[in-house]
């Protein structure tokens, strides 16, 4: 599996995967240094389908864990996985 990046630009900032020649990405805004808003999850349609999207929401997760940090889950697709896996309820705000 692809390594998952992390950028942050003020208060914007993204989890990116590059395979294949494309890039994956899930999007956020830093709404405090405790919160942030998941704004969007973006796969190319040639590598929808490969668990890119799941990669990126659990990097995030695991992310919220180590860094105390919540997720406001605005994205549609976060939001999705946030409901499949509810051991992930400790870092959601909803």
């Amino acid at each position: 599996m692809s390594e998952v990046h992390k950028e942050i630009d003020g208060s914007k900032g993204r989890y990116f995967i590059q395979q294949d020649g494309q890039e994956a990405e899930l999007t956020f805004s830093v709404l405090s240094a405790s919160t942030i808003i998941a704004d969007h999850t973006g796969v190319p349609e040639e590598l929808r389908g490969t668990g890119l999207g799941h990669v990126l929401v659990e990097r995030m997760v695991q992310d919220a864990r180590q860094n105390g940090f919540k997720i406001v889950p605005l994205c549609p697709f976060v939001n999705a996985q946030r409901q499949k896996h509810p051991d992930w309820a400790d870092v959601f705000q909803v």
